[in-house]
């Protein structure tokens, strides 16, 4: 059996026989075509004669690529599950990816956005006050009173909204489902937008309470692509050019939880978070932050 033959077999199985989600498969998808793509691989090489220096030559050359710690983490993650299969079916004797060793990563604190940022972007959307404009503000304020990934947002459908918009059950990865609220401001934006679509959309199935909640102009759900260009559109219509990574929504709704005193193991559960220790990412930010303004007000802050 060929890398090729064999990259196929494992999506389907997979997407399948495991139930993953669209998103986890297609990042499978494109870690495995890359990896067909390495000079050392080959699409038609057989999986038996795929050795561990095989694989590290294509570690090298993402590297060489300048490819982020995380991103070829993921690709060695991905050759590992198609192996791990290989062997799973007796394809191959031993499986040549359990040797790679992770990259280590850098330890980087994420980006979040002060009050007044974050008001300046939820607010950008509000001038002509157009359907699409109601919808991008309902987009950048859900995700921030919720915390919400962008991947959950575009797949949120109006019935996993209650009634009242006070809450809202999203899938997240693992296809777990969980619990997120919504503030005033993320509520009063989300029901302005819901009336304005239904009224657009009222002669269209889209209408259908089981369809998606964030759609485009033709009635198509928006996809992850069209809430990222969303939001750099609105960090950069300053012109400063300065634009927001759309985590750092996420990241600013962890942070400023954790700083108004909430458990950090209920930030874990509204994030679904499935390990403790990568919401406590956030206890370090706070901590920092709290320094910083303690330097900056205490009469001797800042001395030497």
């Amino acid at each position: 059996m060929t890398v090729k033959e064999a990259a196929e077999e494992f999506i389907v199985y997979i997407s399948s026989v495991r139930s993953l989600s669209q998103n986890t498969v297609t990042a499978y998808k494109n870690d495995l075509l890359v990896f067909e793509s390495m000079p050392s691989i080959g699409s038609e090489k057989p999986v038996e004669l795929v050795a561990a220096d095989d694989i590290r030559l294509c570690i090298g050359v993402l590297s060489r690529k300048k490819f982020e710690a995380s991103s070829i983490n993921r690709f060695i993650a991905s050759v590992r599950g198609l192996f791990g299969y290989c062997r799973k079916f007796n394809y191959i004797q031993k499986n040549p990816a359990l040797e790679i060793k992770t990259v280590k990563l850098p330890k980087r604190l994420p980006n979040f956005l002060t009050g007044a940022e974050v008001d300046k972007l939820c607010s950008e959307p509000h001038k002509n006050e157009l359907l699409w404009e109601k919808r991008d503000s309902a987009i950048l304020e859900f995700m921030y009173s919720s915390g919400c990934r962008v991947s959950e947002v575009a797949s949120l459908k109006v019935c996993d909204l209650s009634a009242d918009l006070s809450c809202a059950i999203v899938t997240g990865k693992g296809n777990k489902d969980r619990k997120v609220y919504l503030e005033d401001d993320a509520r009063k934006a989300v029901g302005e937008y819901i009336a304005d679509r239904n009224a657009r959309f009222a002669d269209n199935k889209v209408h259908n309470p089981k369809n998606y909640l964030f759609v485009n102009q033709n009635g198509t759900p928006i996809t992850v692509r069209g809430i990222r260009y969303i939001i750099d559109r609105y960090s950069g219509a300053d012109g400063t050019g300065h634009h927001v990574n759309p985590h750092a929504l996420r990241h600013t709704f962890a942070t400023g939880m954790i700083a108004s005193g909430a458990d950090v193991r209920l930030v874990q559960e509204l994030l679904g978070h499935s390990s403790i220790s990568t919401t406590q990412r956030y206890t370090h930010i706070t901590t920092d932050k709290m320094i910083e303004m303690y330097n900056r007000a205490h009469p001797h802050g800042g001395r030497e």
